[in-house]
């Protein structure tokens, strides 16, 4: 229980913790078109509950009167007297120590509180239940008067105009520049009859009105009836860059426009360099990330419009080294693991799950934010027994028929007991040892730390194939199969499971050989190229950034897309799951460059939680010429490299940058220290600049 205190923070918003999130998440997650009719979620949509009780305990020298407000109906009383309530707007609180109890229903939208007074106010510092026994921390966020109610949250807008508009085939075409998404708007629609909107992130789509993915159709009528000030604006939100109008003959008006809609955010990272096409590829996936930032990390802004775990995975890691936005990352993790029971993998798909443990871990490394953790560690407890619950007989974790087993896009089977899901189970107990220690749990942290590391020695035992230098995919019925595939071996590299020499291996025998599957999306080339710059193939990734993203831009790309085949001719790079326009082009995994610029070449990475320390290892990797600036929470670290010299500030925490050098490096500011053969390393204090001379 808590005491008031009398200080001066302001009321806010109260619910259940999680209920705001999910309760967003389902409304979200229900707005998907195709052809404007509605595609819901195919999972589980979980929802707030809408029985809910707070509590709070004060000590007052002299009685206060409060205000109350409640989204629903409430009731309130003193010191368990629950036959003594009150439901008024506005009650007199007596002096001394007392608890007070609230009750608010609310089937409709999250049961939500307000209080306020000279000392006593609604804040985190309240509890909650939903009559389970439990009693919470309250959640809340930025929901500070009576008027700024949790249901009435929107995103920010502004209006964008088109930059050219054409006939085509009589009817007018515009282009409003580059991707966006938002609302179209008529100024001054006159006439009566109907008029047919065809949307395109290509202007392929945009005329294909057979074929286009997104459509609105109205009644000129009844929407200059609903225009206000003589703009009539569309109810729902759709992403494009063209649009092709059709009207029926007297419909008339002035102008089209659009309400562009976004989350706003910080660009609080930078990254620029000698290459001028780098630099539009980093400034490109910018906006990519952020037109999937919105009430969630989403996938895409046109397709699914849905929250996917493995998708907000590298979102979340973008976000690090971009915006640091912490509100977006908290509403998803919070969002995609919902409710007890489960009875199904997140997004019905079994990796999925494992990826909310490892982003949750990296929140935490990334934040320092343990009080998250512990406010949602009993629903880390119970996904991570659902999940061991599906081990076969040799401890390795299986899907179930209906799961979905992912990985990537690309064609092999995932049955039986796949190599990628083990490492992945592995990164996720490790995580939970790490949460079981945050909640003094050490028996539980001991398990979790021993079961992790009995997974791995098992997997590299299966699965590791001497002769071909790396993980095998997949192994079924206690028989590992010959195929070998890159991922696996991937983030074994990544997560620190394998020697040097086995790391050199993956490089050159598998991630380097034209004989393995290559990959074909953003989504596992993220990690394929975190991996080379791992190895050292900073150039080789430099290379690969230019050809494959530089491949969309020379297509015209204004965002990056969900899979790039440069194989593919003219339209034909539109078209994924058998529809012609269903591709998404503005798709978050596509903004992978963020990370890799951020963490491998600028080489900023937290080394304990919330960047108390960190580490500093630039690679120009070919380049001549970069700097840049990495978020760390409560600071920020820049640099500045070329051939001959960096330099390197810092705001917070305390760091270590590591230079690469033929010579033993000059810094008057501090002292430069060997570690190994041509690596040096100095330690950076916050609030200092230093400027290295070394050479390459």
């Amino acid at each position: 229980m808590n005491m008031g205190t009398g200080d001066t923070t302001a009321s806010t918003w109260i619910w259940y913790p999680g209920d705001f999130e999910i309760r967003l998440h389902e409304k979200m997650s229900v707005k998907r078109r195709a052809r404007d009719v509605m595609y819901p979620a195919y999972w589980r949509l979980d929802r707030h509950y809408s029985n809910v009780k707070f509590r709070y305990t004060y000590d007052l020298p002299l009685e206060e009167q409060i205000t109350i407000a409640a989204e629903g109906t409430f009731s309130l009383y003193l010191d368990g007297k629950d036959n003594y309530r009150y439901g008024d707007s506005v009650m007199t609180l007596p002096a001394g120590r007392h608890e007070i109890m609230v009750s608010v229903f609310n089937d409709a939208e999250v049961p939500a509180l307000f209080i306020e007074g000279a000392n006593i106010r609604t804040d985190s510092t309240w509890e909650a239940t939903s009559y389970q026994n439990e009693w919470m921390m309250a959640g809340s966020w930025t929901f500070d008067s009576l008027n700024n109610r949790p249901s009435m949250f929107s995103l920010s807008v502004t209006p964008q105009e088109p930059i050219s508009e054409e006939m085509r085939e009589g009817y007018p075409l515009l282009d409003f520049g580059r991707e966006t998404f938002g609302y179209l708007r008529f100024h001054d629609l006159k006439g009566i009859g109907t008029v047919r909107i065809y949307y395109g992130e290509s202007l392929a789509e945009a005329l294909s009105p057979e074929e286009c993915y997104s459509m609105d159709r109205i009644e000129a009528v009844e929407a200059a009836g609903q225009a206000k000030d003589g703009i009539y604006t569309l109810t729902e939100g759709k992403a494009f860059r063209y649009v092709w109008i059709h009207a029926d003959p007297g419909v008339t008006w002035d102008q089209v426009s659009m309400l562009y809609e976004f989350v706003p955010v910080t660009y609080q990272g930078a990254f620029h360099c000698s290459d001028p096409k780098l630099n539009e590829i980093y400034e490109m996936s910018l906006y990519t990330l952020h037109l999937n930032t919105r009430e969630f990390f989403l996938d895409g802004i046109k397709r699914d419009r849905w929250v996917w775990s493995g998708d907000a995975y590298q979102a979340y890691l973008m976000n690090y080294y971009s915006f640091f936005d912490l509100d977006v990352t908290r509403r998803t993790l919070i969002a995609l693991r919902g409710k007890d029971p489960i009875v199904m993998h997140m997004n019905t798909i079994l990796d999925y799950s494992l990826y909310w443990f490892v982003s949750l871990y990296d929140y935490y490394l990334y934040t320092g934010d343990s009080a998250f953790i512990r406010q949602y560690y009993s629903r880390a407890l119970t996904l991570m027994d659902f999940c061991l619950n599906q081990r076969n007989e040799e401890g390795f974790l299986e899907g179930r028929p209906q799961d979905w087993v992912f990985v990537d896009w690309a064609d092999f089977e995932n049955t039986g007991a796949v190599s990628t899901i083990q490492i992945l189970l592995v990164r996720s107990l490790e995580a939970m040892s790490v949460f079981a220690s945050l909640m003094g749990d050490e028996s539980g942290a001991t398990t979790y730390r021993e079961l992790a590391a009995d997974t791995k020695e098992k997997t590299l035992h299966f699965f590791w194939d001497n002769v071909k230098g790396g993980l095998l995919h997949h192994r079924v019925s206690g028989v590992t199969q010959p195929l070998m595939t890159k991922h696996a071996s991937m983030f074994a590299m990544t997560y620190g499971y394998l020697t040097q020499a086995q790391r050199d291996r993956v490089v050159s025998d598998v991630l380097l050989n034209p004989e393995v599957p290559q990959i074909r999306t953003p989504y596992m080339r993220f990690h394929e190229l975190a991996v080379l710059c791992e190895g050292g193939s900073h150039d080789l990734v430099r290379e690969e950034i230019l050809s494959y993203w530089g491949g969309m831009i020379a297509l015209g790309a204004t965002t990056f897309w969900e899979e790039y085949d440069p194989s593919l001719e003219e339209d034909g790079h539109y078209g994924m799951y058998g529809v012609t326009f269903g591709k998404s082009l503005c798709h978050a995994w596509g903004a992978g460059p963020i990370y890799i610029f951020g963490k491998y070449f600028l080489g900023v990475m937290p080394t304990s939680p919330g960047y108390e320390t960190y580490r500093v290892e630039p690679y120009l990797g070919g380049l001549v010429h970069m700097k840049g600036t990495v978020p760390m929470g409560k600071g920020k670290v820049s640099l500045e490299m070329e051939p001959s010299k960096i330099t390197v500030e810092s705001t917070y925490g305390q760091g270590v940058l590591i230079i690469n050098s033929t010579v033993s490096p000059e810094c008057s500011q501090a002292e430069v220290r060997q570690i190994g053969q041509n690596r040096y390393e100095l330690i950076i204090e916050a609030g200092s600049r230093y400027t290295i001379a070394y050479r390459m």
